[in-house]
């Protein structure tokens, strides 16, 4: 019998057109049933590409838009992303399962997404997917976070010797991963990594075997470099975000660390840190693989955007 389950996304996307639309074109190859796409900023051919495809529903985050579905653009665009995301799953429900994502994130799975999402019990209403972050190279190579445990420490410090003691699982970004939530419930509100429902956060199933959220954080030096200052001002390496263990036991915040590089070596010290932690390098992707922490993918993304838009000249 043929898998019924249908599944889709919504994401918030601050980007150039072809950044959206190669998001886009991945995740319908994946096999989504529905996109909703909620753009930051206006971005007429984004707009019209997606709007022309009957699987993809688009909304330009205008004043009228923010003054509609609140009171005003919010400020940060972490709130403007749970609001749009919980916008996205309150509609209608044209699919069964439902996740946020960054235009920055692509689910990657040995078997379709709809395939093990139908495995799930009915009593499961959220599963998560958790990352694995791409090393700076050709886009293939990601490595896996080191989950908790007793080797934590020591497995991260080895593999990277001069800033493991102070990243989270080895990440630079986020450990938590993504949330699919099962549609229909009511009084849902979707977050970045979490969803709750009536205020309470909803259990989720642990990572789903045969899926990963791959996340190109940093693609490029020059890529990583240009985000830099926002990330520390107002995105994943801002001031409030907790440390890699308690300050008390020597725990820094990637800001922290950032803002000690800098102090200690403001000609070089990023990019040490880049070369280390983030390169694409025989020495990283072999201790990735020793420790059973190196993934690799394809995601093909020049290709699929060929394929679903066709027609766009980009």
């Amino acid at each position: 019998m043929a898998n019924l389950t249908t599944w889709g996304l919504s994401a918030t996307i601050l980007a150039p057109a072809a950044d959206i639309l190669r998001f886009a074109a991945y995740h319908l190859e994946a096999g989504a049933q529905r996109l909703y796409i909620y753009l930051d900023a206006e971005n007429a051919q984004a707009f019209e590409a997606l709007k022309a495809h009957p699987k993809v529903r688009v909304q330009t985050c205008d004043t009228a838009w923010w003054n509609k579905v609140g009171n005003g653009r919010p400020k940060k665009h972490q709130v403007r992303q749970t609001m749009n995301a919980t916008h996205a799953y309150n509609r209608k429900a044209e699919v069964d399962w439902l996740i946020h994502m960054d235009a920055d994130e692509f689910l990657v799975s040995a078997e379709p997404v709809a395939e093990i999402l139908g495995t799930l019990t009915s009593e499961t209403l959220a599963a998560r997917i958790r990352p694995m972050e791409a090393l700076s190279g050709d886009g293939t190579a990601f490595k896996a976070f080191v989950p908790n445990g007793p080797d934590r420490n020591r497995i991260v410090q080895d593999i990277y010797p001069t800033f493991g003691a102070h990243l989270k699982g080895g990440f630079l970004s986020h450990l938590a991963g993504k949330v699919f939530v099962r549609t229909g419930l009511a009084g849902v509100r979707v977050q970045i990594h979490n969803a709750f429902q009536n205020e309470t956060m909803i259990p989720t199933e642990e990572q789903q075997a045969g899926i990963g959220l791959a996340h190109m954080h940093a693609k490029t030096w020059d890529q990583w470099h240009a985000a830099y200052r926002y990330r520390l001002a107002q995105g994943s390496y801002r001031a409030e975000l907790a440390p890699n263990k308690p300050r008390d036991k020597g725990g820094m915040s990637m800001h922290d660390l950032f803002q000690q590089i800098e102090a200690q070596d403001p000609e070089s010290g990023l990019k040490a840190f880049f070369d280390e932690v983030c390169a694409d390098t025989p020495r990283l992707r072999g201790k990735l693989a020793e420790h059973g922490l190196l993934r690799q993918a394809n995601l093909n993304l020049d290709g699929l955007l060929s394929t679903h838009f066709p027609h766009v000249s980009l």
